[in-house]
């Protein structure tokens, strides 16, 4: 599993589910023992390594957001300000 398989299975899985939490990544992940994309933040949480985010935001840019106070992607909608950052 690299890089681009990750990101494409996020893809499939937001398609399917409508949103996609980060730490139903990073378990999968760590369950396929990828820790190797994983990496540890500021708060000594382990998140989603920055090449397979790239690799993710290239396959859906204008048409996902980023909900930061829920740590979760879903598909923008009309209400959404630019960017890639959502409300809620």
């Amino acid at each position: 599993m690299d890089i681009q398989s990750v990101a494409l299975w996020m893809q499939s899985m937001l398609d399917t589910d409508g949103c996609l939490y980060q730490d139903d990544v990073v378990d999968f992940l760590v369950k396929k023992q990828k820790e190797e994309l994983l990496r540890e933040n500021a708060d000594g949480n382990l998140v989603i390594g920055r090449p397979v985010l790239n690799a993710f935001k290239k396959l859906n840019e204008s048409s996902v957001v980023w909900v930061k106070a829920d740590k979760y992607w879903r598909f923008r909608v009309p209400e959404d300000e630019d960017g890639r950052d959502a409300r809620g």
